[in-house]
């Protein structure tokens, strides 16, 4: 009789683990984010940003990101080009309030990550990839990224301008697990 008792543990085990929920990392983004920009010209941040991000270097297929800044929160240290980049000459803030990204999948590279996504801006939706690096422990972390965006590409301002057409662009973003 105790012959079929370790079997029959050994199957519920199986059985039970097939229905174990796996629990995402899910992250909240905290006060001290930094969303820079550089170049010859403009130079400058945005400082309000919000979204989703669910992030678990172990379990890279279900996790993403899916954030987007709000355009009039721009700041060049000039109220005068302020004014400028939101008004339909450039941003459009009034049609267009949001700068978006939504990863659509995420892989680990020898250097950190990539997010595989679509960055939003003006109206204008484009396929990029995001490098970043994960720094966290202890229930806190930091997402750090540097990419390039040319202007151009997102109908932003004349092309023809003096404005430069590529912006460096710096993301540091320090989150809590949820």
């Amino acid at each position: 009789m105790k012959n079929w008792i370790y079997p029959a543990a050994a199957a519920i085990i199986v059985a039970a683990s097939a229905f174990t929920l796996v629990e995402q990392r899910s992250w909240t983004i905290e006060d001290g984010y930094e969303i820079k920009f550089t170049s010859d010209d403009p130079t400058g941040v945005f400082t309000a940003m919000a979204g989703d991000i669910v992030f678990d270097e172990n379990d890279l297929e279900n996790s993403y990101f899916k954030v987007k800044v709000d355009v009039s929160s721009i700041n060049t240290g000039n109220g005068m080009q302020n004014k400028h980049a939101v008004s339909e000459n450039w941003f459009d803030a009034e049609k267009y309030p949001h700068i978006g990204f939504a990863s659509r999948d995420i892989e680990k590279t020898d250097k950190g990550f990539v997010a595989h996504g679509t960055l939003s801006i003006h109206g204008v939706e484009k396929e990029m990839d995001l490098p970043f690096k994960f720094e966290g422990a202890s229930g806190k972390g930091v997402f750090k990224s540097k990419f390039q965006v040319n202007r151009t590409d997102f109908n932003l301002g004349d092309p023809g301008n003096k404005a430069s057409h590529v912006l460096q662009m710096e993301v540091t973003v320090p989150v809590s697990g949820k």
